[in-house]
Order: C-alpha cells, then structure tokens, then sequence
C-alpha cells in the first residue's frame, strides 16, 4: 500500500488578520505546532482552508509557507480542485512548483459532470500533475458522488495515488477498499467515520477536528491501524463530541471559533463565511475539554 499517506491528515484553517488579509506568522505557527504534536501529514488550501475566497496567488503563499515549515517531516497535500479542468491543471503546476508533495483534486461542482466527464477530468490532470494526484470525493459539497466505479477506474491512473472519501456511504467506500489496485490509498473524509472506514481497511483519516486536537487524532489512527479495538472505541467516544460540534455550522466556522478559544489564531473567516453563532460556544467549549483540549 501507499505508505506515504497513512494516519490523519489536517485539512488546516488558513488564518486571516483583522483585515481578512493572510496571517502567514500565524500559519506558519499553526503548521510547526501540528507537525510537533505528530500529525501525519498536512492539507492546506482546502474547503477548511477557506480556498474558494483565495486567490491563486494566495494559495500559491499558502502553501510556500506551509510547505518551508514542513521541512519534509510530513507529506503536504494542496488543494488544487475546480471545475474547470484547465483551471485545475494550472493550480496543479503551480503548487506543485511550490512544493507540495500531492495534490488534492474534489470532484467539480456546480456543473456536474457525469461519471465519464469525471473520468476525463481527473486522467487529464493526473496525466499533467507533476507530483502524485489525491482524488477527492465530497457529494455533501459538490452535488454529485464519484461512483465507486469510477474511483477504482481511476484508480488504474500511475499518477493517482489515493482517495477522500467523504461521501459518508460506508458500502460505496467499502466497495473501493476491497477492489483497489495495489498502492492506491484510501482515507477517511469524515471525522465521525474514521473508525468505521479504517477498520475496514483505510489507510487514514483527513480530519477537520485535528485542527485543534492534532496529536489525539494521530493516536486514534495509530490504534486502529494496530488493531487495539479497545484504545479505538475509546478514543471514538472522546471525541465524538467535538466532531457532533465542529460541525454545528459550516465547516470551517466552529473549528476557527475553537482555535481562536485556544489562542492560535483570529477568528476572522472571509464572507460569504461569518463567525459561529456564540449560542454554539458552551457546548464547543464543553466538546473541547473532553477532547483533552486546556482552556
């Protein structure tokens, strides 16, 4: 298997100033505390990472200093997603040339492209990615599910190394798991699922929840790989609360709403995006502290 991508993955925040401009001392911050707390691997510049309100260039900064601070102790996976093929290939270029070590592609939004226009899609960037291509399937997001099928088509690809599977369909990604290529990967999209899919045999999890609880969520992937179905359930259930609130609102708003209760950033989101509704704090707060999180 794929033994690059294996164990959670941080789908990080990107941090703004007060005038919603980067906070680059901030992120580069953030990225050193989450590699310290040992997680497996970093995803900047996706839909947490806020990236639809970024421009090129600033998910070209983005991931530059993510990836300076990185320092190659961990895999750096960029988002590089768009409905626009051509669009898509010019992001891969680029934040390849910035250093990621994979690219982060979701299935296209808004035009919805059946399973065959996915299949073009995604051969057409993998044939021009310059570093290995990481499909990403988020129905709840874009309005259309990547059929199993297509995944383990694409998964032929030499360039395309592994899925998100965030469809939230245990039989669809369970179908992936049994009839993938050798050295195609499979990691959780969803934090309430990741138990579920890596026992059936996912190599990982790309979390939002580890945003604020990095090295909890590496532990809980370390159990599940090792087979310690008791040490699993239990970190299941502690930290099943702050999945149930990372997600009262869109993602990233309660997840931004707890790293600035931690200190480790502003909680200043890009509209359409506003702060969390503070009705929401007591029971993030209260999520928090049984995650093992110190207020």
């Amino acid at each position: 298997m794929n033994t690059s991508l294996r164990g959670a993955f941080t789908a990080i925040v990107t941090p703004f100033r007060e005038d919603h401009s980067l906070d680059e001392d901030a992120l580069i911050a953030f990225v050193e505390w989450q590699v310290r707390q040992g997680i497996n691997g970093i995803v900047p510049v996706g839909s947490t990472g806020e990236a639809v309100t970024l421009t090129l260039a600033e998910r070209e900064r983005v991931v530059q200093r993510t990836v300076e601070t990185v320092r190659e102790r961990v895999p750096v996976i960029a988002g590089a997603g768009s409905n626009d093929t051509a669009a898509a290939i010019a992001a891969s270029k680029l934040l390849a040339a910035a250093g990621a070590t994979h690219l982060l592609h979701v299935s296209p939004m808004y035009n919805k492209p059946p399973q065959r226009g996915l299949l073009a899609h995604f051969r057409a960037i993998a044939d021009a990615s310059p570093v290995p291509v990481v499909l990403y399937n988020v129905p709840g997001r874009t309005a259309s599910n990547m059929a199993a099928e297509t995944t383990l088509a694409l998964a032929e690809h030499p360039n395309i190394v592994a899925v998100k599977e965030a469809s939230g369909n245990p039989a669809q990604i369970d179908q992936i798991i049994r009839h993938r290529p050798a050295g195609f990967g499979v990691l959780a999209g969803d934090d309430g699922l990741t138990l579920a899919v890596m026992s059936a045999g996912a190599e990982g999890v790309v979390s939002v929840i580890s945003n604020v609880v990095p090295r909890a969520c590496a532990a809980f992937c370390d159990a599940i790989a090792c087979g310690d179905a008791k040490e699993s359930r239990e970190w299941h259930h502690r930290l099943a609360p702050l999945v149930e609130a990372a997600f009262v609102e869109s993602n990233p708003i309660p997840i931004k709403a707890a790293l600035a209760r931690m200190g480790r950033m502003r909680n200043v989101l890009r509209l359409p995006l506003v702060p969390m509704d503070p009705k929401h704090l007591p029971a993030l707060e209260t999520a928090l502290r049984h995650a093992g999180v110190e207020l």
